[in-house]
């Protein structure tokens, strides 16, 4: 399968990063993108940087290079994720501004009415934020808040990144094993 995952500046960099890791360990094709804002979280948050993930992803896209494959309804894919998504880029996809790669690719997977996942991490909301979020969900994204979650008794970080990293894999369509509820 052939993914697009996209990182924007919102916290919980880790989270985007790992899913790009399991799903080429998987055996899956990534291609990434990062904003400017993801560039600067991700060397705040983590010990990772735009390097790695041009070195790791099949392929890296910059958020201003519009002209990319992904960019067009006839690249074909299974599905785009944007994790973390900041509430700026939610709500540009919400009203239909394509104003970066990110968007215009998220535009395109909505209009050729593929798989859209976007992985918040605001709190609290106001409501401009739930009706844009609202928007989303009318249009057939996938709404998914990095929340936590506790019943599979976490020991550490990484044992909540890889948690919600398998929720996220299992709402693309693949196949995961992860501890559920009981």
């Amino acid at each position: 399968m052939k993914f697009v995952v996209a990182l924007t500046g919102a916290s919980g960099q880790i989270v985007g990063i790992r899913l790009i890791e399991k799903l080429l360990e998987n055996g899956h094709e990534v291609i990434a993108i990062a904003t400017r804002p993801a560039k600067i979280t991700m060397k705040i948050e983590t010990n990772f940087d735009e390097g790695y993930l041009r070195e790791i992803a099949t392929k890296f896209y910059d958020e201003d290079e519009i002209y990319a494959p992904i960019a067009s309804g006839s690249f074909k894919h299974d599905g785009m994720a944007i994790v973390p998504c900041s509430m700026k880029t939610a709500s540009s996809i919400a009203y239909g501004i394509t104003s970066n790669l990110v968007t215009r690719s998220a535009d395109v997977t909505l209009k050729e009415r593929r798989k859209l996942l976007i992985a918040f991490r605001e709190a609290p909301l106001h409501s401009a934020h739930l009706e844009a979020l609202l928007r989303l969900s009318n249009l057939g994204v996938i709404v998914f808040p990095l929340v936590l979650s506790f019943y599979s008794k976490p020991k550490t970080i990484d044992d909540l990144v890889n948690f919600i990293v398998a929720r996220i894999m299992e709402q693309l369509g693949v196949e995961v094993d992860y501890e559920r509820w009981q």
